[in-house]
């Protein structure tokens, strides 16, 4: 059965992902994805995303969308990657 390593693996192939999208990838239980994405967040390997709006938001206005909370789900992401921290943050 998959564990931590696989999804990092799949973190770090596919950049950002959905818990239902790792528990479909690597055919796990979405209870154990969630209990295996909590733990490597708590070792400091991977953070919550919040989704960008500009994928998928038909609207644009996630902000004032009443279906904010069902339309994207909380998207993970290894915690060295890149596209964790945005360009402004780098200081020249």
């Amino acid at each position: 059965m998959a564990g931590l390593k696989e999804i990092r693996e799949a973190l770090a192939l596919h950049g950002r992902l959905a818990s239902p999208q790792i528990s479909q990838l690597l055919d796990l239980p979405q209870p154990r994805v969630e209990a295996l994405l909590a733990h490597l967040e708590h070792m400091g390997q991977a953070v919550r995303v919040a989704p960008d709006t500009d994928d998928g938001c038909l609207s644009g206005s996630c902000r004032r969308c009443t279906e904010r909370s069902g339309c994207q789900p909380e998207q993970w992401a290894l915690a060295s990657a890149p596209s964790v921290s945005s360009a402004s943050d780098v200081k020249r």
